[in-house]
């Protein structure tokens, strides 16, 4: 994509992403026409209907053909489901570094970790994802699954549903890197082995209200896997900073 249009996407983007978070637009409501967006904003018709498709294939809207109330495009989301798109959006749009977004996990699980380590909360579903990942012959991409559904649902868990999201938008925004990562590895299965023994020592120190140690063994678990994928990558000829 020409760079030209690239900044057009943003100023879409941007606009959209602003009215969600000022209460402008909420599901239900309907997008400003096309004609009529593209000429506040400055922005050809065609990139207005390019963020448009993008928006939709994410769920954030749902367009209708024809003419009259119902056509045009829809806010369908939830805010919470918005704020997850909207960050995948933003870190492929951005092309933030993977490392960055490597260092931004450390910080929100950390502080997720801490949270539920200070807290009662209920890690049935986590407790039962870690006993799934323990099942034999799982293939690669299922551990993975299983692997970002963990974090997910610690992150939900904390009861912080911005924080959720926000990991929601990170983790799907580096899916494909996670997957090639793990495609390359050597001893496959004395990673996953290792990385479902950090999982569980995760989860003992919060169970047993240890946050200094929930915070570290997340640290040191992220940033582990994330410097194994990245040595994997490079001498397989790949680029990039790995993430867990």
């Amino acid at each position: 994509m020409p760079d030209s249009e690239l900044r057009a996407w943003q100023v879409v983007l941007e606009r959209i992403e602003s009215d969600l978070r000022e209460g402008r637009l909420a599901p239900g409501a309907r997008l400003t026409p096309e004609r009529e967006l593209a000429a506040q904003l400055g922005v050809g018709r065609s990139s207005v209907r390019e963020a448009i498709r993008v928006l939709e294939v994410l769920g954030v809207v749902r367009t209708a053909t024809g003419s009259g109330p119902s056509s045009g495009a829809m806010i369908v989301t939830t805010p919470r489901g918005g704020l997850a798109a909207f960050l995948r959006l933003q870190v492929a749009a951005n092309g933030f570094p993977l490392a960055d977004v490597v260092r931004t996990r450390i910080v929100l699980e950390c502080d997720i970790a801490e949270t539920l380590a200070h807290t009662s909360a209920d890690l049935a579903e986590v407790d039962g994802i870690l006993d799934a990942m323990d099942a034999d012959a799982l293939r690669r991409e299922e551990f993975l699954a299983l692997d970002a559904r963990f974090h997910q649902a610690l992150a939900e868990a904390s009861g912080n549903a911005v924080v959720a999201a926000m990991m929601a938008g990170l983790r799907s925004s580096i899916e494909s890197y996670t997957q090639a990562g793990a495609a390359v590895l050597d001893d496959w299965e004395g990673t996953s082995a290792r990385l479902r023994s950090e999982h569980r020592s995760i989860v003992d120190a919060v169970a047993s209200g240890d946050a200094a140690a929930a915070r570290d063994r997340v640290r040191a678990h992220i940033s582990g896997y994330s410097t194994q994928v990245a040595e994997a990558l490079r001498a397989s000829d790949s680029v990039g900073v790995g993430a867990a």
